[in-house]
Parts: structure tokens; sequence; C-alpha cells
């Protein structure tokens, strides 16, 4: 098939996760960072870089008491996402949309897309305002965005939708919907899935997959109290379950992109300590790509005298993160993580902990893994060791684990690729 160029932006984890399953289809294997690649303008890049600089700011801000929340919260104002109830036209630019483009006026963006012009290859972009560059400014070829969150506002949408070409591939029905309800034709419009690692999967059959579930279910499910009821279940999705697990029972925590949230991580090794040492659990910190993150957890552990017993998954490349995350979660039976793009991750046979949301857009995904069954809101981080272990004793996270894999999206990347070959 015809190569894309693949667009993401380094500003968090959430928009490069997105593309990274995508790779295989990029021209060059390349991801191109829209506001960190070769050549770009220093006045372009000024405008991200405050973008980004703003964000992490107040995501670390909003730790502080009553002060921190309230700003915060009056930042979010501006990405709400609006009930979806009673549905109506919503179709209305926001006061955000119209400042970004306001930038593109001014030329933001203009040098990006006249550089991808050159070789008009469909773009394929995981954030929303470089698939608005490339439609403001006339690109020549295809424009195509993938959508990474469960629900969205309607800065996803263009200024002006009627006289959009981007197409979006949308990884639920509510997405698709909401879409709708912001003016995008239908025809504009491919519901795909949210494109899961195939490192994770293997091919169309799941082979992959179904094998590390099963083992996955073994450790999930000690007082077979899950398996009882739904043996036939199992046995028509999965086969017959192995008799012992080929490894301890693990838990991964992963910390976002701004690093927010390290104090959980940090909590739930305490708490765990005991279980840790007597190796009835393995827990897993992933810290990304922050020296300063994986700092704070090697001192910490090192004085909690766990040093060699707790991993750390870091690397100083986001590919290499990305491959070794990948790789850590085949042996991963619970995912304890805020609701960002990794909520997808629960339909690879993983049960997800909530952590507090971050924004409108974490608190939508939260409530979709609560509908779906595969969620549970974090309880208090002190006594991990109580409560994770009756959840456990009672089947509740071999339920959540099926019933991610039921009923989430598996096949987004395979599906993406089969629209952008026709």
């Amino acid at each position: 098939m015809k190569k894309i160029w693949l667009i993401s932006v380094n500003m968090g984890y959430g928009h490069q996760r997105t593309a990274y399953p995508l790779i295989p289809l990029a021209f060059n294997k390349q991801v191109i960072q829209a506001n960190d690649y070769a050549g770009i303008p220093k006045k372009d890049k000024r405008v991200w870089e405050t973008t980004r600089n703003f964000y992490e700011l107040i995501s670390n801000f909003r730790k502080i008491p009553l002060i921190g929340k309230l700003i915060f919260s009056a930042y979010d104002q501006f990405q709400k996402i609006i009930n979806f109830y009673p549905k109506k036209d919503i179709s209305m630019p926001t006061f955000v949309l119209n400042q970004i483009y306001s930038l593109f006026d001014k030329g933001w963006g203009k040098h990006l897309i006249g550089k991808l012009g050159k070789k008009p290859l469909p773009v394929v972009s995981t954030f929303f305002t470089s698939a608005f560059m490339a439609d403001f400014f006339g690109y020549p070829g295809e424009i195509y965005c993938v959508i990474c969150d469960t629900d969205i506002s309607r800065t996803w949408a263009p200024l002006r939708v009627s006289l959009s070409k981007i197409k979006y591939f949308a990884p639920n029905e509510r997405v698709v919907e909401r879409l709708k309800l912001y003016g995008v034709k239908s025809k504009n419009i491919f519901l795909t899935g949210y494109p899961l690692p195939l490192e994770n999967i293997g091919t169309k059959k799941m082979e992959k997959l179904k094998r590390d579930l099963a083992y996955r279910l073994v450790n999930l499910d000690p007082k077979k109290r899950y398996f009882k009821t739904y043996e036939p279940l199992i046995r028509k999705k999965l086969g017959r379950l192995p008799n012992k697990p080929d490894h301890i029972l693990t838990l991964m925590f992963s910390i976002g992109g701004a690093g927010a949230q390290k104090e959980i991580g940090l909590g739930i090794i305490k708490s765990l300590a005991e279980k840790i040492n007597e190796k009835e659990i393995r827990v897993i910190l992933s810290v990304g790509i922050k020296k300063q993150v994986k700092e704070y957890f090697e001192e910490n552990i090192e004085r909690l005298r766990l040093k060699k017993k707790v991993e750390i998954i870091f690397a100083q490349d986001i590919e290499e993160y990305f491959a070794r995350f990948n790789k850590a979660l085949r042996k991963t039976d619970i995912l304890w993580t805020k609701p960002s793009e990794l909520s997808f991750y629960t339909g690879l046979g993983l049960p997800v902990i909530i952590a507090p949301p971050i924004g409108s857009q974490e608190d939508s995904n939260q409530e979709w893994l609560l509908q779906l069954g595969s969620g549970i809101k974090q309880k208090e981080v002190k006594y991990a060791d109580q409560w994770l272990y009756d959840l456990l004793n009672f089947g509740w996270f071999a339920e959540a684990a099926m019933q991610g894999f039921m009923e989430a999206e598996k096949l987004g990347a395979l599906n993406i690729k089969k629209i952008l070959s026709k």
C-alpha cells in the first residue's frame, strides 16, 4: 500500500502512543512531530512550547490544595465535553477553536504543510491541530485524524466543518455520534477502534492476545470463582486455560507524560512492600522518558529496601519506551493508571484500576471503563494490600479482564490499515 505521512506531537504520551502502532505504514517508518521536526520555524516552535509548558504547569499545579484545583477547573472549562443528552446541534465553534485558527491566519503550521505537500502522501495525524493545519493550508492529499479518547470536545472538529475534507478514525460509537453532532459528515467518519499495538495482539486471529489472557486469568482468579460461573464463555473464546501461570501476579502502575501522579506509585509500593518481598506480587513502575521521575522512584525504592525487587520501565527514546512498555504488558495482570488513552488497553484483556482523572477527557474515559465493567476506581492507596487482594479473591479482576477483552475493539490498527489501503 501507499505510505503515509504519520504526524503526532510530543506533548504527553497520548498522541505519540496512538501513532506507535501505525509506524509500519509511515514513510521511512518515521513519525513527524508537528511541534518538533527538523527545520521548524522558531515562531512555530514557540507557540507549541508555550502550549506544552502551560499544560504541564497546570497539571502539576493541580496538586496544590484548594487553589490548584480551582485553577485547573477554570482551565478545564476550555476543553470541557458538554453533555451528550439531549442530542442537539453543537457545531458552533468554541473560543479555543477560534484562537487556534487565528494562529493559522498568522502562519502557524504553514511551513510544515508546505514541506509535506511536496510529496502529497495521505496525512494521518493523531492530533487535531496538525490535521487542521493541513486542511487550512490546502494540503493536496487526503487528511485523516485518529482520535485517542472515548469522547471528545468540539475542539476536535474543524472551525468550518462543512468545508473540511478531514476524515476521522473513531475509536468507538460515542465518538462517531459526537462528531456528527459537531457537523462532521457521516462519509468522513470511520469506526475503526483505537490502534492497539499489534505486538500484543498478533494477527487478525489475535493468537498472542488470547494466549496472554489465558495465563493472566489463572493469576486473576485464584479461587476459581469467575471460572466456575463463566467456564463455557472462557473456553469458547480462549480454549482450555493453562494448569498454572507462567509468571507471578504482576501489577503495573503507569505514569502520564506530565508525571503528575508519581506519589500514587510510591504509595502502591509502600503498601505492597511486604508482599513484594515475599514474592506474592511483582510491581512494575512505568515512568516514561522523564529521567527525574525515574530517579524519584529509584531513590524511594532504595530507601524502602526494595532495590531490584521493583521494575522500572524507562527509556530516553519514546519509541523504545513504548516497545518496552508493550512487552511488559504481556506479563502484566493488572494495569493501574489514570484514564488516559491507556483506557483502550483494556481491550487487551487487562483490568484497569483507575487513578483520579485529570481533565474532562479523562472523566469520559473513566466513565467508559466503568460502563464496560473493566475498570474500578482506586480505593485508598495505603490499603491497597487489603482491597486489591479482596477483589482478586472474589474474581473481580478476572471478570474485568474478560469484559475488556469482549467489549473493547482490539483491531483498530488493522482496520485503519485496511481503509488506507483502499
